[in-house]
């Protein structure tokens, strides 16, 4: 749901089902992955060592009933504080526990090869669904309603989490291996910091786009609601490539892992400010260039991170240090949820103009969103310009 919910937010705004703000409403999404991925490094760390490691499944099993049920009781929502509860804590709660055991199992799996192509196919089924689902919920609220749609949500979503959990094979080679201390050595090193700070900065800004977007496209360029949720399909459909080819760039060491992010950060700043802040408003051309570009390079951040983990394997290495890359991942999701929750937190501020009038899309009540997102995605990549510096630094000392 969180790769769709502006589809969500459209009709919490337009049908009016609930009482209360409704800019509220745009807090929800980014909550969602907010919570979802902050609760990572302590469901990673707890289900990496000791006992919750052999009850992986039955936390994934929980996790799923938690989300499904949370899903059906924001059906019964009255107040816009029940959707953010519901949906906002509960159910990314939920996801997380369903989505830490699975990743764990990933990594154990593909710890030697191919470590960041398997978590770039792993995002980019997340953008498999988020480029098939637009149609069939924009479907459901149009001819069944907001409440009907969410109980056939959850149930939908209930069926297909159990059958996913009986095909996943819960033993990886790795399993009597597993580490029975935590390792917190990672935490003295610079590049953890370096890498983390950029995460945080690009996912403060990355969640507003998949929240406002389909509100732009039938608001400002005043689209249809089928078109509106085609942008959300136009932003997700690159991503179904891209994750896997920079998790691939990551594992073939065809650039370094700070190149790597810095071509995707590159990117994705430039799509904001070059065609969504510029005459989006008018042309709609331009939003569509900006759908698919900005979806592309920014979707393929998270497989960027594989390249990270191996940097900081490497560092751990040198030192003579233990280093668990499941953890890792983990304190990595943690702070792309520091970034989304504050980006979901001041993305109600930001919706005002920056312009006097309405020429440019940046005079729109979006331009404070397009360029806090434009600012964010160039310093996502900000981790090139430390290793250049450090570079500069060894040269000058030799």
């Amino acid at each position: 749901m969180a790769m769709t919910f502006g589809i969500w937010q459209d009709a919490y705004v337009q049908q009016q089902v609930v009482h209360g703000p409704r800019s509220v409403t745009g807090i929800i999404g980014t909550t969602m992955n907010g919570v979802m991925y902050l609760s990572m490094p302590f469901l990673s760390t707890n289900m990496e060592h000791g006992k919750w490691a052999e009850r992986r499944k039955a936390v994934a099993l929980a996790g799923t009933c938690l989300a499904c049920a949370s899903f059906f009781l924001s059906s019964l929502s009255t107040e816009v504080w029940h959707l953010v509860v519901l949906q906002g804590l509960l159910a990314a709660l939920g996801n997380a526990m369903l989505y830490v055991p699975t990743t764990l199992w990933l990594d154990e799996w593909f710890k030697d090869t191919n470590r960041a192509t398997a978590y770039g196919i792993q995002f980019s089924i997340k953008n498999i669904v988020g480029t098939s689902c637009p149609f069939l919920m924009q479907g459901m609220l149009e001819h069944l309603g907001f409440r009907t749609a969410l109980r056939v949500w959850a149930g939908i979503a209930l069926i297909t989490s159990l059958l996913g959990l009986f095909l996943i094979p819960s033993l990886s080679p790795d399993t009597r291996r597993r580490p029975t201390t935590v390792a917190w050595s990672f935490l003295r090193h610079r590049t953890f910091y370096i890498y983390a700070i950029a995460n945080v900065l690009f996912s403060s800004g990355y969640g507003l786009p998949q929240t406002y977007l389909p509100s732009y496209a039938s608001q400002v360029v005043h689209l249809s609601p089928t078109l509106s949720s085609l942008t959300l399909v136009m932003f997700n459909a690159p991503g179904i490539l891209s994750c896997t080819g920079f998790g691939l760039l990551s594992d073939r060491k065809i650039v370094s892992a700070s190149t790597n992010t810095l071509i995707s950060a590159g990117g994705s700043a430039i799509c904001v400010l070059c065609f969504w802040a510029i005459k989006s408003n008018t042309v709609p051309t331009l939003l569509i260039i900006f759908s698919l570009g900005y979806g592309f390079f920014a979707s393929g951040y998270s497989s960027t991170w594989g390249g990270w983990i191996e940097d900081l394997e490497a560092e751990a290495a040198q030192n003579n240090e233990a280093i668990n890359s499941g953890m890792l991942y983990g304190f990595m999701n943690g702070a792309r949820g520091i970034g989304y929750v504050a980006g979901g937190l001041g993305g109600v501020g930001l919706l005002k103009p920056v312009l006097l009038n309405d020429y440019w899309a940046l005079g729109t009540k979006y331009g404070g969103v397009m360029v806090f997102t434009g600012i964010t995605s160039a310093l996502g990549g900000w981790g090139i310009l430390w290793n250049g510096c450090k570079g500069v630094r060894r040269r000058a000392q030799t």
